[in-house]
């Protein structure tokens, strides 16, 4: 009679820092200009997230009196093509970890 043994699958050492980088999701933060309207913002928010009037105009507001707001979480992927269209509509983003101070 033979035993079989099952080893556990395990990530190598070096592979852990990858994962757990990659576990930690990331914020879009959009940045007050002296360029953009109000309603313009908020129609961004609402056109390319999908955001109800009262949900965009609530982030908008952040934007203009606290000089920023953080708009969308997710991956980085997620967050980098998030910043692109925020910079394709003319507006001043950029992305951090969630975790970040």
């Amino acid at each position: 009679m033979s035993v079989i043994t099952a080893t556990p699958d395990v990530l190598p050492v070096e592979d852990l820092g990858l994962l757990q980088e990659t576990a930690v999701p990331y914020v879009l933060i959009v940045w007050n200009d002296p360029v953009n309207l109000m309603s313009y913002v908020s129609y961004v928010f609402r056109s390319h997230f999908g955001f109800s009037a009262a949900k965009a105009d609530t982030l908008m507001m952040e934007v203009h009196q606290q000089g920023r707001s953080v708009v969308s979480t997710g991956s980085r992927e997620k967050i980098e093509a998030d910043v692109t269209a925020m910079h394709t509509y003319g507006l001043w983003a950029t992305l951090q970890r969630a975790d970040a101070s």
